[in-house]
């Protein structure tokens, strides 16, 4: 046992971490794009989703979709490809655990598009209040004259 090394993909995270901590200090863990970027393969693959960062190494062999996907996109922005497969409500519980922190703000991008959109006029009605109209008339319609 005393000639066994450790592995050295902890050790790198523990140094990583280690430096992180001398930077950021305790609390939730904050990474740059540029470190993020550093774990594309062995020993680790990390990815950022919705500006939080994911270390998906122990994910690799129960992804449905096959390790190739992830591997694709180590360490990268991932969250539209993310969003274009439609992910479950479980798949999304299940990210939780494999969350190791948030991306630094300075290379946060916004990935809620709740800005408003400037073609619309500020007074538009509700989408829903033209097919209630509709509905309702039909049921009129069909009172006065069907009945």
């Amino acid at each position: 046992m005393a000639d066994e090394k450790p592995s050295i993909g902890p050790k790198l995270h523990y140094v990583a971490y280690c430096e992180h901590i001398k930077r950021h200090g305790f609390g939730e863990e904050v990474f740059s794009l540029k470190e993020v970027q550093q774990h594309t393969g062995d020993p680790d693959i990390w990815m950022i989703i919705h500006n939080r960062v994911y270390d998906v190494t122990k994910f690799m062999d129960e992804h449905p979709g096959g390790e190739e996907v992830l591997r694709d996109m180590a360490g990268k922005e991932a969250t539209e490809n993310f969003e274009d497969v439609g992910h479950s409500t479980d798949a999304r519980e299940m990210m939780k655990e494999f969350e190791i922190g948030e991306l630094a703000e300075a290379d946060q991008k916004t990935t809620n598009p709740a800005e408003p959109d400037d073609t619309e006029p500020d007074d538009t009605e509700p989408t829903w209040l033209l097919p209630l109209g509709a509905v309702l008339l039909a049921a009129l319609l069909y009172r006065y004259y069907g009945a």
